[in-house]
Formats: C-alpha cells, structure tokens, sequence
C-alpha cells in the first residue's frame, strides 16, 4: 500500500490518515494525568521541587541500545558539581538491566538516587510529570516521557534517529564520530557524558 523507500516513518501515515479518513494526528501525542495525583506524588517521593529532578531511562530492549552505568555515572558527578540533582532511575527487571541498575545505586551518588524498578507504569508516570527532565536510552520510558511533555534528551545509539526526535521534546544524542544512527551502529559506549551535561545545562537553564 505504501512504498517505504525515502519515506518519513511518522508524516507518512498521518498523512494516509488524513487523506484517507479525515483523521488528524497530533504531533506530539500526550498522556494526560490528574494534578491531584501529580501533587500527591510529591509527597509520597519527597520530590523537592527546588532541586533538578531527573529521569534516568537507563533500560533498554536490547543490550546493544543499553548505554553503560559508567556514562550515565560521569554525568551525574558533572551536573551534581553545579546543580542539587535527584535521580529516578526507570528500567526494567532484566538481569543486564539490573547490573546497571545496581552500579549506579552502589555509587557515591546513591543518596541521590530513587530505583523505579519495583514500581508499576501507572505509579512512575506522575513520577516522571514530576520531573524537570529525563536523560533516556531508546526505550518506553523516553517515549513517555515526551507524550508527558517532558524535555527529553533521547541516547540513540542502536536505533534510527527518527525514534528519538519525532516529538518536539525530544533532544537526540548520537555517538561520537557517527553522523547518523540506525540498526547496527552499535554505539552505546561512545555517548559522550559531556553532550549530555551540556543539553541538560541547555535545557535548564
């Protein structure tokens, strides 16, 4: 029905959509949550809204798109010399998941740090509303984040670029020395942790 080749994934059904059915597709799809649940989690997170709250999206569905504890840990002792900075750290159960998981909460940043782990979709969305920005790896959790219209620094390093920048709050990171990203570049231990400081301090400021 559709010829893929040169195609963008995300204009090209909405426009089917519309001329097809009259049915218009919002750009930045949105997930809607109630302002007494948000301001109850607040309380129940201790969540300080004078500090830099931020989401870690540090799972993955695959290992090759699963950015090392050791990159994610640079940045925080980089932002957490000029900002108060709280960490929610979002993964799934997954054995490689948990080890780094586990790396970051056995750091010097652990205080710093709350694991989501345990908790279901439906209690870290108002989690993640709470937040001031999330740093995700290609991932569910990246992809609720912007529908929260969260601003989201989007780690693409397995995966074309257009899953990571097809919302407005999407800000993409590519690996070192690649100009573009897609299946198989394999990039995730040449994120740079100082583009991330750099979007963050970008972003928050």
């Amino acid at each position: 029905m559709l010829n893929k080749t040169d195609q963008h994934i995300i204009d090209t059904p909405k426009k089917f959509l519309k001329d097809k059915l009259n049915i218009d597709v919002n750009e930045n799809p949105e997930i809607q949550i109630n302002n007494s649940i948000i301001s109850n989690t607040i309380d129940k997170y201790k969540i300080n809204k004078n500090d830099i709250n931020i989401l870690l999206g540090i799972g993955g569905s695959g290992p090759t798109k699963r950015v090392p504890s050791k990159i994610f840990l640079t940045f925080i002792d980089k932002i957490t010399k000029v900002k108060k900075c709280k960490f929610f750290l979002a993964t799934g159960k997954n054995s490689e998941e948990q080890v780094i998981l586990n790396e970051i909460l056995e750091s010097k940043y652990k205080n710093n740090c709350v694991p989501l782990d345990n908790l279901s979709i439906k209690e870290i969305l108002p989690i993640i509303k709470n937040c001031n920005l999330s740093i995700c790896n290609d991932s569910s959790f990246s992809h609720l984040s912007a529908a929260l219209e969260i601003k989201t620094i989007t780690l693409m390093v397995d995966t074309p670029i257009i899953y990571g920048n097809y919302n407005s709050k999407m800000f993409p990171i590519i690996p070192d020395g690649e100009k573009i990203v897609s299946h198989h570049t394999s990039g995730k231990d040449k994120i740079n942790p100082q583009k991330i400081f750099d979007k963050v301090i970008e972003i928050i400021n």
